[in-house]
């Protein structure tokens, strides 16, 4: 069997890693040569020898790369396709569609298992470990996946995984940019939403237009939303039923009242499938912290939080329930404006001291700008490596709390599996 992957995104480069573990033969292309191919494994491209080119093709072990162009008689040659979900909605996604080419349509034993989601700004990957923990200590086979950008290995390892295994349930994050892709790819029967905050709002540009998106996500689906949710009645109106959830009553090792809606959430799905009440309580009385979610570790005489606080929600509802003497900041992408609001709220709890360092891009010139023009009073630092941070939390141990987080998962993880180390030394 033979796929397309077209565009090379965290979606298209996850998207090609599982065809080629499934034993496809893949077709990749990408209309900008510059594109960043790490995770590929693709020969070693000398850039100074093509910068000069237009176009660049290369062949490695069941693959083929096209960057700077697109062979149509490649495609057309594929047994199925893959897009990025960035694409769904444009016309020529929407011709591949009528030719029934993407892969969800080619392979479609993922839509014979009952379905659930979770989507929504913050808590997704939370909440979607806390209820598979729930429903494999209930006996459930269970398949997770999703959203490439929240860890996962991407949609189409859900549907090629699906299709090769026996389970009783799928479990998916849905991120909230590819709500129509996913719906399109999927039969949900169930959908939790964790909250609606402000982040991807180069996409959504208004929270109604988010709320817009939703309201067509859930139609004629069973939904879980907060009882105190903004936009209830609408959603109601569109889906066929809605089950409200609260705060987790019982005992919980996460940190934050974020955690407990979290932790509500997944109970309220669990219970309408029947899952016995002893089982959630003991397969949540000792659910970790997942991997680069906020956790908390002991470094001398300071609590040091780590964890991706990548919007202004999600770190507003951290400074909410702490006082942290020093904020360490990752930044975001160059185009990711509207994730600078972060700093906003940095400022609004007035920390001793800011670090900021590159965690999605080095974009600490226009971060320190933005301190500056909320008129940030406290210590501006910046950062470039880990050891500079290592070194700063070490040099501030004697407070009595530090936050770690900001953009860039992959860097905050790196951070806190050292913040671990050190912590279990001592």
């Amino acid at each position: 069997m033979k796929a397309a992957v077209i565009g090379l995104g965290v979606e298209g480069k996850k998207a090609v890693n599982s065809l080629l573990k499934h034993g496809w033969e893949v077709y990749a292309t990408d209309l900008n040569i510059n594109v960043d191919l790490a995770g590929l494994n693709l020969p070693v491209l000398d850039m100074n020898m093509i910068e000069d080119k237009q176009t660049v093709s290369i062949v490695g072990d069941n693959i083929t790369v096209d960057l700077g162009f697109t062979n149509s008689y490649a495609i057309e040659s594929c047994d199925a396709i893959a897009f990025s979900p960035s694409m769904y909605g444009g016309s020529f996604a929407d011709k591949l569609l009528e030719n029934g080419q993407l892969l969800s349509d080619v392979l479609d034993s993922h839509k014979d298992i009952f379905t659930i989601g979770i989507t929504g700004t913050n808590g997704k990957t939370t909440t979607v470990h806390m209820l598979k923990r729930i429903l494999e200590d209930a006996g459930k086979n269970v398949i997770v996946g999703g959203n490439g950008g929240g860890g996962f290995s991407g949609y189409y390892d859900l549907i090629l995984e699906a299709q090769d295994g026996d389970y009783d349930i799928l479990l998916v994050e849905v991120c909230d940019m590819t709500l129509d892709f996913a719906n399109y790819c999927f039969d949900f029967d169930m959908v939790g939403l964790t909250n609606i905050g402000n982040d991807h709002m180069d996409v959504h540009k208004t929270i109604a237009n988010y709320k817009n998106s939703l309201v067509r996500f859930f139609k004629d689906k069973t939904i879980f939303t907060a009882f105190d949710q903004d936009f209830n009645t609408d959603f109601k109106e569109s889906s066929s039923k809605t089950i409200p959830y609260f705060a987790y009553q019982d005992e919980l090792q996460l940190i934050g009242n974020f955690n407990l809606l979290n932790a509500g959430l997944a109970t309220a799905i669990a219970r309408e499938l029947k899952i016995p009440k002893d089982i959630i309580k003991s397969s949540l009385g000792d659910f970790k912290a997942v991997e680069g979610r906020l956790d908390v570790y002991k470094i001398n005489d300071a609590d040091v939080y780590v964890g991706k606080t990548d919007n202004s929600d999600a770190l507003a509802s951290v400074l909410a329930e702490k006082d942290f003497y020093a904020l360490f900041i990752g930044t975001p992408r160059h185009n990711e404006v509207h994730r600078l609001d972060i700093l906003d709220v940095a400022v609004k709890y007035n920390p001793e001291v800011i670090v900021l360092f590159p965690g999605l891009d080095d974009t600490l010139d226009i971060a320190i700008y933005r301190l500056n023009s909320l008129g940030y009073m406290g210590n501006i630092i910046t950062v470039n490596t880990l050891d500079q941070i290592i070194e700063l939390v070490a040099e501030y141990s004697h407070e009595e709390a530090i936050l770690i987080g900001g953009n860039g998962q992959d860097v905050i993880i790196e951070i806190q599996e050292r913040i671990k180390q050190i912590s279990e030394k001592l």
